[in-house]
């Protein structure tokens, strides 16, 4: 009894860890514009330009090449016909460079979406999306976050989980879900 007492304790701790530092479904989405990549080609992505066309999923990754967030990455790319089809676009965030986004937007994005670098942590801080301790390797990235962004600039959805997968699942749903509420 006191094991799953303290297994459902530590469940609860490591859920709700990163979800009180993201940003709160409701809450005005920090605008902003961020070198990027999509099939290995850079450009700025600003969200307010892709806000124009409808909702934008806004996801955040810690480390590009990474088992989890290729894996992420694959599953975006395989959806990207069903998040275009619901009317949203997408970008990925991670703190890599841009050359690494490059590379990364080509092999693992598959030149379907593009991938932003944030270097310098401004868009991952303006979300709360910072992890809170660093890496192995002393460095510090996003957690694994996401966000559906409103046409109106707001916060839709805030989904925080390890699981890459779900991501997908959790926004796309809340896209389609979104979409259909503005058919009646």
């Amino acid at each position: 009894m006191r094991k799953v007492a303290i297994l459902s304790a530590l469940a609860a701790t490591l859920v709700a860890g990163p979800a009180f530092a993201a940003l709160k479904t409701g809450s005005d989405a920090p605008d902003f514009t961020a070198p990027a990549a999509i099939g290995g080609k850079d450009f700025v992505f600003s969200l307010a330009e892709a806000l124009k066309k409808g909702p934008v999923v806004l996801y955040f990754y810690p480390k590009s090449f990474t088992r989890g967030c290729t894996i992420e990455a694959h599953e975006f790319a395989e959806n990207f016909d069903n998040f275009s089809a619901a009317g949203a676009s997408l970008i990925g965030v991670s703190a890599d460079t841009i050359a690494t986004q490059r590379e990364f937007s080509t092999k693992e994005c598959r030149d379907k979406f593009p991938v932003a670098a944030d270097p310098d942590l401004s868009v991952i801080d303006a979300y709360d999306a910072k992890r809170d301790r660093p890496t192995r390797d002393g460095d510090t990235v996003s957690d694994r976050i996401s966000y559906v962004v409103t046409p109106d600039g707001k916060i839709g959805l805030t989904y925080v989980s390890a699981d890459p997968i779900q991501h997908v699942a959790e926004t796309l749903r809340f896209v389609r879900q979104w979409r259909e509420s503005r058919k009646r």
